[in-house]
């Protein structure tokens, strides 16, 4: 039975290319995403014809019991969760104070750290038992800095790094890896960056920054970071980290 690694918000960009690439280390990829089934159908097929092990699921994270039920069918039909990747977005754009209402805000929290919180409640009793696992957690600039009209991400990603701090702290002693990825810049991805701002801006932005320019984060590179995480020896456990491109300032000059 091969261990598993379960990609929550596997879409075409950083998740569904971290559990590809986890499947190329003999994983069975489980990839579980909210929508579009036929791209969902479209990674677990590229997945099998490169040699690999994935099976692929809709999940609404949001929907009450939905991340705890799918957890537990894993464990239970496929195999332990060696490797939970939780890559749930809660972008909702640019939002005035006035513009956000009670609704909205809140839908950023129960995406960014509600769902993280579920997860881990599920997960990490099974995981300490085995002595063992990892969780990659994919956050943004808002984790750390927040902008105007971001008072829904902001809030619920500084959330998100608190949460892992404090699972960190509780969890590592037991043998569990909880690394916080900052994602400090623009991700060639389709099903984010590419829905933001539409197919002729987004393939504008790759041709004058993207592509041979190396301006934009490539879903395969960061999936090789997320892959050197899982697998570093406890003696030199990284917690957190962020990643951008070369031509990139840092969030924290500008």
């Amino acid at each position: 039975m091969k261990p598993v690694c379960l990609v929550i918000g596997a879409g075409a960009g950083i998740g569904g290319t971290v559990g590809k690439r986890f499947a190329q280390e003999n994983y069975h990829a489980v990839l579980c995403r909210r929508s579009n089934e036929e791209g969902l159908a479209n990674l677990v097929l590229q997945i099998k014809e490169e040699g690999g092990d994935a099976s692929g699921f809709l999940l609404n994270a949001v929907d009450e019991g939905s991340i705890e039920e799918r957890i537990v069918a894993v464990e239970a039909e496929i195999g332990p969760i060696e490797v939970l990747v939780f890559n749930l977005g809660a972008q909702i754009g640019n939002r005035t104070l006035e513009e956000t209402s009670n609704k909205v805000f809140e839908l950023g929290w129960r995406m960014a750290t509600f769902a993280l919180f579920r997860a881990a409640s599920t997960l990490f009793p099974l995981m300490e038992k085995r002595g063992k696992g990892t969780i990659l957690v994919t956050s943004s600039t808002a984790a750390v800095r927040g902008n105007a009209q971001q008072h829904s991400h902001a809030a619920a990603m500084g959330g998100r790094r608190m949460l892992c701090q404090s699972l960190s702290a509780e969890y590592a002693s037991k043998g569990i890896h909880v690394a916080h990825i900052v994602i400090d810049g623009s991700v060639d991805a389709p099903d984010t960056l590419g829905k933001m701002l539409g197919a002729e801006k987004f393939q504008q932005l790759r041709e004058e920054k993207g592509m041979e320019h190396d301006g934009l984060m490539l879903p395969e590179k960061i999936a090789e970071t997320y892959l050197h995480l899982h697998k570093q020896h406890r003696s030199v456990w990284t917690h957190e980290l962020d990643l951008r491109a070369y031509s990139d300032l840092a969030w924290w000059n500008h």
